[in-house]
C-alpha cells in the first residue's frame, strides 16, 4: 500500500480509447498535460510530444499511429499493490485503483523527489556525524573519502577540502588504514586499538556499507584516546613509593593478629619467585603490601610496575599489558609500544582488580604465566619477559568465580599464595599508630609543625568505620594537616562524615562512670599506651619515655586499664 501524497502525481490528464482519431488527441493535448490511451495496454502521450502528431493523418486511429511509431507502453501502478519489481521509467507511469485513475508520474518528478529525499538523508547523516565527539570517515568502494567530519579535521589536522574525493591512502600509510581492510574483507571492527600516526592513539569501530550483497563503501568512527594514554603514562611515571625500599615491612606494624599473620606470610614469600594474590577491600593497602613483597624479595632491584584494570578502558588493556607492534616494510616504519609485562621484566608487575580484565585477556595472561613469554598485539615475534606477577581483587573470590568475572584456571594459577588484608574497621588498634604516622609524614611534606591530636578528636577517628580503609584515613589526615594552622587537631577540623558517625553505643557500653569526654580520653590513652608498649617490645621504661610520663605513672595506668 502507498499514499499518493508520497508521489508528485500530475492530475491534468484525460482518458481516451485506442480508436480515437489523432485530431481529437491534438485538441485534448491543448487542454491537458497528458492523454491516456486505454485499450488493454495503456499508452501515455505528453503535451510536449504534440509536434509528433504531424507525422500522422488526423483521422488515423491513435492506436495505429502509436504502433507505427513503436510507442512504449506505460507501467501501471495499482494503489493496493504498490510499485511492481520493475518500472520502465522511459515513459510516464500511470497510477490507478479499482475505481479511478489517480494520476501520472514522470521520471523527472520522481528524480526530483529522490534528490530531495537524498538531500534530507544526507542532512541527517551529516548532522549526526557532526554531533558525536568521535572522528567520522566514510569512503566509497574505491577508498575515496566521501565524508570527513570536523572532529576528524581536529584529530588529524587535515581540512576537508584537502581530503574529500582523495584516496584515504594519500594521507595515511595503506597498511594503517582500517577501512581498506573493511573494503577487502567485508567484516566489521569493534573497539580496535589503532595508531594511524606516531602521535595519535584511537579506538576504531568500522563497518562496510553493503547493498544487495555488494560492498559499496565503509564508515569508521575513531575515538581519540591519546590524552588517556598520556595521562596513564604520566600516572605510571608518578606512581608513589608507599614503603621504604631498604626495609619495606618496617612501617607495616599492626596489633591485629589477623593482619600480623598476613604480614608473616608476605615476608616469607617475598623471596620466592611465585605469583601472589592479594585480597581486601578498596583502600585497605594492597598496593603497599605488593610493594613490600617486591622490595623485600629477590626482585627488589627490578622495576615495580602497576596496572589498574578498573581505570583503563577494557579495549586498551591488552595493549597496556602486552604492548603493541605494527610491522611495516622497513624497520624505521615499525611502531612499537612496550607493555607492562615487558616493562616489569626481571621485576614485579602488580595487576590491581584483575577481575575487571576482560576474560579473553585473562586467558592470554594465563598463557603468559605458563612460560613467561607472549606476543605483542600486532606482533609476530614471541617475547620472553620473566616478571613476577602479583594480583589483587576487592570482591570475595567465591563471588567472582560464581559470577564468571574471573577465569577459574587463572585464579588457581595466581593463587599459589593468597594473602588477605583485613579492613581497617576490624583492626582499630592500628588507627592511633597510623594517625601518628600520617601526621608526621604530611607535616614534613608541607613543612608544618607536627600538631597534637585532642583525645576527643582521636575518639571520633577511632570510632569511625573507615569504609575507604587506610586510603581514606591517609587522605583525611593529609587534608587536616594541609588546612590546619593550629598546634592541635580538634573535632571542628574533622570532615562531617566522621563527626556524624560517633559510636555512642560503644561509649554507653563501656562506662557507668564519668562523662563521655572523660571516657573517650581514657579509651584513647589506653590505645596510646598499648602502642607505646608494642613499639618498645614491652620495655616499660622505654615506653614511659616515649609517652613522656614517669615509669611509676605508666605502671599505674597499665593497672588502671587492665593492660598488664
Amino acid at each position: 500500500m502507498f499514499k499518493s501524497a508520497q508521489y508528485q502525481l500530475d492530475y491534468s490528464f484525460t482518458i481516451v480509447n485506442d480508436r480515437t482519431p489523432l485530431n481529437e488527441i491534438k485538441k485534448k493535448l491543448n487542454e491537458y498535460n497528458f492523454v491516456i490511451v486505454a485499450g488493454g495496454t495503456y499508452f501515455i502521450i505528453n503535451n510536449y510530444e504534440y509536434n509528433l502528431m504531424a507525422l500522422g493523418n488526423d483521422s488515423l486511429p491513435v492506436i495505429d499511429w502509436l504502433q507505427h511509431l513503436k510507442w512504449l507502453p506505460s507501467t501501471v501502478v495499482l494503489a493496493d499493490q504498490g510499485f511492481p519489481p520493475e518500472v520502465d521509467w522511459r515513459r510516464p507511469v500511470l497510477f490507478k485503483n479499482e475505481r479511478e485513475y489517480m494520476g501520472v508520474l514522470t521520471s523527472g518528478k520522481e528524480i526530483n523527489k529522490l534528490k530531495e529525499k537524498n538531500k534530507r538523508i544526507s542532512a541527517y547523516f551529516e548532522t549526526l556525524a557532526e554531533t558525536i565527539s568521535d572522528s567520522v570517515t566514510a569512503v566509497d568502494e574505491s577508498g575515496n573519502v566521501v565524508y570527513w567530519n570536523t572532529t576528524a579535521e581536529e584529530t588529524y589536522k587535515i581540512k576537508k577540502e584537502f581530503i574529500l574525493g582523495k584516496k584515504i591512502g594519500e594521507h595515511f600509510n595503506d597498511d594503517s588504514v582500517i577501512l581498506h581492510r573493511i573494503l577487502n574483507e567485508g567484516r566489521f571492527v569493534r573497539g580496535e586499538y589503532h595508531r594511524p600516526n606516531k602521535e595519535t592513539h584511537v579506538l576504531i569501530n568500522a563497518l562496510p556499507i553493503i547493498v544487495e550483497n555488494k560492498i559499496i563503501g565503509g564508515i569508521a568512527t575513531e575515538h581519540n584516546i591519546t590524552n588517556i594514554i598520556r595521562l596513564n603514562e604520566e600516572l605510571d611515571s608518578n606512581s608513589p613509593l608507599l614503603v621504604p625500599k631498604a626495609n619495606p615491612f618496617a612501617t607495616m606494624v599492626t596489633g591485629s593478629p589477623r593482619f600480623q599473620e598476613s604480614l608473616k606470610i608476605a615476608q616469607k614469600v617475598a623471596h620466592a619467585d611465585i605469583p601472589v594474590h592479594l585480597t581486601g577491600e578498596p583502600g585497605s593497602g594492597k598496593e603497599m603490601l605488593a610493594q613490600a613483597i617486591h622490595y623485600g624479595g629477590a626482585k627488589a632491584n627490578g622495576a615495580f610496575i602497576t596496572l589498574n584494570c578498573s581505570v583503563i578502558p577494557a579495549s586498551l588493556l591488552e595493549i597496556e599489558l602486552f604492548g603493541f607492534q605494527k610491522v611495516n616494510d622497513t624497520a624505521e616504519q615499525q611502531a612499537l609500544q612496550m607493555g607492562r609485562i615487558e616493562q616489569a621484566s626481571n621485576g614485579t608487575l602488580y595487576i590491581e582488580d584483575v577481575d575487571k580484565m576482560p576474560l579473553s585477556i585473562q586467558g592470554k595472561l594465563l598463557e603468559y604465566l605458563v612460560d613467561h613469554s607472549f606476543y605483542r598485539v600486532g606482533g609476530i615475534e614471541k617475547i620472553a619477559a620473566p616478571a613476577r606477577i602479583i594480583t589483587s581483587t576487592s570482591e570475595p573470590i567465591d563471588v567472582l568465580l560464581r559470577e564468571g568475572s574471573l577465569n577459574e584456571k587463572l585464579y588457581f594459577h595466581l593463587s599459589v599464595i593468597t594473602i588477605d588484608i583485613p579492613p581497617l574497621r576490624t583492626r582499630k588498634e592500628d588507627i592511633v599508630t597510623l594517625v601518628d604516622k600520617y601526621i608526621k609524614e604530611f607535616s614534613a611534606k608541607y613543612k608544618k609543625m607536627v600538631p597534637e591530636v585532642h583525645p576527643e578528636t582521636m575518639m571520633h577517628i577511632v570510632n569511625y568505620d573507615w569504609p575507604g580503609n587506610v586510603r581514606e584515613l591517609r587522605n583525611t589526615i593529609e587534608r587536616i594537616v594541609l588546612l590546619s594552622d593550629k598546634p592541635s587537631i580538634t573535632i571542628e577540623q574533622l570532615p562531617e562524615n566522621i563527626k556524624s558517625n560517633i559510636n555512642s553505643n560503644e561509649i554507653e557500653e563501656k562506662g557507668a562512670e564519668g562523662t563521655p569526654a572523660e571516657i573517650s580520653s581514657k579509651n584513647v590513652e589506653a590505645l596510646q599506651i598499648e602502642e607505646a608498649l608494642r613499639k618498645t617490645y614491652g620495655n616499660k621504661s622505654a615506653a614511659a619515655s616515649l609517652l613522656g610520663i614517669s615509669r611509676g605513672t605508666l605502671y599505674n595506668k597499665i593497672k588502671e586499664y587492665g593492660l598488664g
